[in-house]
């Protein structure tokens, strides 16, 4: 599995959390559990390929989010200017927290790989205004807290 089919199923695995309150190592062995992975395949071809080396990284980006999830809410609140958090679409907070959480938190991954891997996956579920506003989040999130 490449890294951007890894990152799209860390999104969907944080989409859960958001879903399901269970602690993030319960989703993850539900996730990963063989048989579910294997009836997911027949549904999702994101499923076909078993995530191999790339499950740390998943497993990494999951248990990361959950840990820093506050924070990595107030942050995607401090840069929704005049939005309601609870008007953004889930998926799109999905997304804009691992973006985020990689920034953070996975210094070998360059942040416009991080923000333009978020672009992409929100292109593929969400309208293009929310795409621009994920877009225009993360910039504004890269610039407040990097300080470039």
């Amino acid at each position: 599995m490449k890294r951007n089919m890894a990152r799209e199923l860390a999104v969907r695995l944080c989409y859960a959390l958001s879903e399901n309150p269970l602690p993030a190592d319960e989703i993850l062995e539900q996730a990963f559990d063989g048989e579910y992975y294997e009836t997911l395949a027949k549904e999702d071809d994101l499923y076909l390929e078993s995530p191999g080396k790339q499950r740390d990284y998943i497993e990494q980006v999951v248990r990361g989010i959950c840990l820093h999830n506050a924070e990595l809410d107030e942050y995607v609140m401090k840069y929704a200017v005049k939005w309601d958090y609870s008007r953004i679409s889930r998926t799109a907070v999905a997304v804009m927290k691992v973006a985020m959480y990689e920034i953070l938190y996975m210094p070998d991954i360059p942040t416009g790989v991080s923000v333009n891997e978020a672009v992409e996956l929100a292109k593929k579920y969400e309208e293009d205004t929310t795409v621009s506003f994920v877009n225009g989040i993360l910039g504004a999130f890269v610039k407040g807290e990097s300080g470039s």
